[in-house]
């Protein structure tokens, strides 16, 4: 079973300057004619700054091995292998926070999502049971925003509602991110979204200190929302603009109890749950070499107190802008995924069902078989090492469509256990059983966007 796993950031703010010149002192001509009046300015008043936008995305990941069970190991939105998906149908409307603004600002954003990421990104009892097909619906944001500003600082930004996560380097929004698939980090070593309220204090130009609290990993709020304590932290810092501009570093935490309690229905609540915390670390350090060569590094750590299993690694990626049509990435990652005590089988797992990730974030039992890991469904303790090297680009054509924009991403990916008990997670064939080290893919999604 997979545990619950979800999870970018607010800006810095600049204030303006104004200067004044000094008229001389001799004689000044004739005034000319009155001008004729300025044409009034429209209006740019709250409502004329919401935004509207959205996108679709659709893609297949090709798998030569063809598994059994139809099913890319360790991808958890790229996880149907050789059949197309309609990934996300995105919409998103919103009133940003204006980063000049040294005044009170409001703002909120509501983004709505329909498709396969939905079944792994939405809360529990949170449209989840409006269907049981692979295309599901999902609340992604919903909140509301309020810039602050404070003396010899550059103010508070205030968010409070739904959110997804600002721990990690890839988001679910897939015109955030510059690869189709995701990493073994973005599946299984961070949240996907909270609700609560998260604030973020712009020390300087250089320096947020970031702090909140939430209901914890996927979780809403209300009577029977979510079956475990209240609340959770979310806490770390924000270093900007450093080595001139070109190094911002994004270091992060959100720890509390997320395991299911034992109640009423919950077959897999925990006795006591609430005395074992969840802890999830997470640093992105990104550095631009030129306006070409990007790189950003990730460094992630999660642990589970009552399972006594630690799970995380390290990705690398680099990005070269070629021109306003290509850009191509490299990205290399290293996963370690230790299993410890109560029979927990890792958390790199895929449940196969679309309904499996939000029952057991309920505590509800599936059957085994139709929940996949790494060859240790019996529950037995290991060490495994998932090493994953993705090539892919961006290519936007230069066509006029209007008001919409396409891009496509090709990718190819392979996947390689590089240590561990003789895990052959890949590869499944038709009694459940991996029978591979590795796994190779090759991805291409379109994105059309307003």
């Amino acid at each position: 079973m997979r545990l619950k796993t979800f999870a970018p950031a607010a800006a810095a703010c600049i204030a303006g300057a104004v200067a004044a010149s000094a008229q001389a002192q001799t004689p000044a001509p004739a005034a000319p004619p009155p001008a004729a009046p300025a044409a009034a300015s429209a209006p740019t008043g709250f409502w004329d700054s919401i935004k509207y936008s959205g996108h679709l995305e659709a893609g297949i990941s090709g798998n030569p091995d063809d598994p059994a069970n139809h099913i890319n190991f360790g991808q958890l939105f790229t996880d149907r292998a050789n059949f197309p998906r309609i990934n996300q149908i995105m919409a998103n409307v919103e009133r940003d926070l204006d980063p000049k603004n040294p005044d009170f600002d409001v703002g909120f954003k509501f983004t709505g999502m329909y498709g396969t990421d939905s079944r792994i990104t939405h809360f529990y009892n949170e449209l989840d049971r409006v269907t049981r097909s692979p295309y599901q619906w999902d609340i992604v944001e919903a909140d509301v925003q309020a810039h602050v500003p404070l003396a010899s600082t550059n103010g508070i930004d205030l968010k409070l509602g739904q959110y997804p996560t600002p721990l990690g380097a890839e988001v679910i929004d897939a015109t955030g991110n510059p690869l189709y698939s995701h990493t073994y980090i973005f599946n299984y070593g961070l949240p996907f979204k909270h609700t609560g309220a998260l604030a973020t204090f712009h020390v300087n130009d250089t320096i947020d200190l970031w702090g909140g609290i939430d209901t914890g990993v996927n979780d809403s709020i209300g009577q029977g929302m979510n079956n475990d304590e209240f609340p959770k932290a979310l806490f770390g810092f924000g270093l900007n603009g450093l080595v001139d501009g070109n190094l911002t570093i994004l270091a992060l935490a959100h720890i509390g109890p997320e395991n299911p309690v034992a109640t009423p229905g919950a077959t897999l609540g925990i006795p006591g749950a609430n005395n074992y915390v969840r802890e999830y670390y997470d640093v992105v350090v990104t550095y631009k070499f030129n306006d070409n060569l990007t790189s950003m590094t990730e460094f992630n750590r999660i642990h589970d107190d009552y399972f006594n299993a630690t799970a995380g690694g390290v990705a690398q990626y680099l990005t070269y802008t070629i021109n306003d049509q290509w850009s191509v990435t490299g990205r290399a990652e290293a996963f370690a995924d230790q299993s410890g005590s109560h029979g927990f089988c890792g958390f790199v797992a895929q449940p196969q069902r679309p309904l499996d990730y939000v029952d057991g974030e309920r505590g509800l039992a599936f059957p085994t078989n139709d929940t996949y890991c790494a060859n240790s469904n019996t529950g037995r303790a290991f060490n495994a090492v998932y090493g994953a090297l993705t090539l892919g680009a961006t290519y936007k054509p230069p066509v006029a469509l209007g008001p919409l924009s396409l891009m496509l991403r090709p990718e190819v990916r392979y996947d390689q256990v590089i240590g561990g008990s003789n895990v052959k997670p890949f590869d499944i064939n038709a009694s459940g059983v991996g029978t591979k080290s590795n796994q190779f893919t090759i991805a291409m999604d379109a994105i059309l966007a307003f």
